[in-house]
């Protein structure tokens, strides 16, 4: 199923945090969502998830905008993780997961073995399966985000917002997550940080800076010497590897920034 901002426009009190932005996705491409800390990253991604509504500019959800679908609908179509899970109440792993099947029940109930089967793929694919009784106060934070994303698979949604998703995870379960997420037949749009990672698993690439869009296309498009010191204002290099094609982004340590303001003492 497609999702797509069209033209938004949203300030946060008096601050525009997303000037004209718009994307799109085809069903089962990965888009990334790139940009620098404060460039509007999550606030796209929650009005993407139809939680915050824009000043003007619309979501549409299967080509209709998504404040005329149920929110029923919203809820059984798109899944949401976000950067940070919180709770006070100690519960389960598993009771983590099977919130993600609350958008699926009915007055009449749900089927239970449809559950426990969405359940306990979920687990599988998030590599959770050992873990689904243990407590979350004794999980560590890449623990507790891998449970989140298996809540939201648990939902299997059409959609998947992901803002974020890999910060509190170490390098393997960073690529085992994306590449599960990226072979999902699934539109996702992925909020990173890591433009190496962006450019391993998703299709297309969109670069906010101050809320603006200021870069879309391919990774091989997208990701320029040109482009990083542009947005992300350090010096790098960019290379396509030879046997896989992707991009690939080597940093400079010193900073333009620290160039700038540095001069004879």
């Amino acid at each position: 199923m497609s999702l797509a901002a069209h033209d938004i426009v949203w300030h946060r009190g008096k601050n525009l945090i997303l000037d004209r932005v718009s994307v799109a996705a085809q069903p089962g491409d990965t888009i990334g969502i790139l940009g620098p800390n404060g460039s509007g990253k999550s606030s796209l991604i929650s009005i993407l998830a139809g939680v915050t509504s824009p000043d003007s500019g619309d979501v549409t959800l299967g080509g209709t905008s998504i404040s005329n679908v149920r929110r029923r609908t919203v809820a059984r179509k798109i899944a949401v993780v976000d950067q940070h899970a919180h709770t006070e109440v100690d519960i389960s792993v598993l009771d983590v997961v099977r919130l993600g099947r609350i958008p699926h029940r009915t007055l009449f109930g749900s089927g239970e073995e449809a559950d426990d089967d969405a359940i306990d793929q979920a687990l599988a694919d998030t590599g959770m399966t050992s873990m689904r009784r243990r407590l979350w106060h004794t999980l560590s934070g890449g623990e507790r985000q891998r449970a989140q994303i298996a809540r939201a698979l648990a939902q299997q949604p059409d959609v998947l917002l992901l803002d974020e998703p890999t910060n509190h995870l170490d390098i393997s379960h960073q690529l085992d997550i994306l590449s599960l997420v990226s072979t999902l037949p699934v539109t996702s749009y992925i909020a990173l940080h890591d433009l190496n990672v962006a450019a391993m698993f998703c299709d297309r690439l969109v670069v906010l800076e101050r809320g603006r869009v200021v870069a879309s296309g391919t990774p091989v498009e997208v990701l320029t010497e040109e482009l990083v010191e542009q947005v992300y204002r350090v010096r790098a290099k960019v290379t396509i590897d030879p046997d896989d094609g992707y991009p690939s982004v080597s940093y400079r340590p010193q900073r333009l920034r620290a160039e700038k303001i540095s001069g004879p003492v």
